[in-house]
């Protein structure tokens, strides 16, 4: 996509929707407060790591081949359901939910994002000439993005969320990291069936 427009609004709207990284990054904030925002070079070393694998190295053979595709969907949901589980059992104590997601989590998980084999297949023109200034682009608005997601945790936890309840956030956490890795594991068997 090398039309700058379409380029920030397809950034803009993934980076926005709810997913693995910005679950934990919600979670995180509303666990640990403003020390989430410690997390966010995780995930920009965690999409460019994967952009630049699949779109230098493997991208056209993810294309071409969907036993990879399902694999590579097979090993993410496999990652996700495992961070859930993590989650789910530091709910009951919230103090070990502070501790639970850290640097190493939010960095895996957004290597194994799905998002990020969109960016690297379709949105990020990484083989064009001036590809440098749309990884430059891209990294301020996963900065922006994922700052906003950690700081809408800290919001729900200080306003919204009496203290009592605050074990629930990284169950509601997993919840949603389950339900993604659901959806990674069902949709080309639907896919298929159709």
């Amino acid at each position: 996509m090398t039309d700058p427009i379409p380029f920030a609004l397809a950034v803009a709207f993934l980076l926005a929707t709810p997913g693995p990284t910005n679950t934990l990054l919600l979670t995180a904030g509303a666990a640990s407060g403003l020390r989430a925002l410690r997390l966010i070079p995780a995930e920009v070393i965690g999409y460019l790591a994967t952009i630049l694998m699949v779109g230098y190295l493997i991208g056209d053979r993810v294309q071409s081949m969907p036993s990879l595709a399902y694999a590579l969907r097979m090993i993410i949901a496999a990652y996700l359901l495992y961070l859930a589980v993590r989650l789910w059992r530091a709910g009951w104590a919230m103090h070990a939910a502070q501790k639970l997601i850290g640097f190493r989590d939010v960095l895996v998980t957004t290597l194994l994002n799905p998002k990020a084999l969109l960016f690297a297949l379709g949105i990020i023109p990484v083989h064009a000439p001036d590809s440098l200034a749309y990884f430059i682009a891209f990294v301020v608005m996963v900065i922006a993005a994922g700052s906003g997601w950690a700081l809408l945790g800290v919001a729900l936890a200080r306003s919204l969320l009496p203290k009592s309840s605050t074990q629930l956030v990284p169950r509601l956490g997993a919840v949603a990291i389950s339900a993604f890795a659901g959806y990674l594991l069902i949709t080309p068997l639907l896919q298929a069936a159709t």
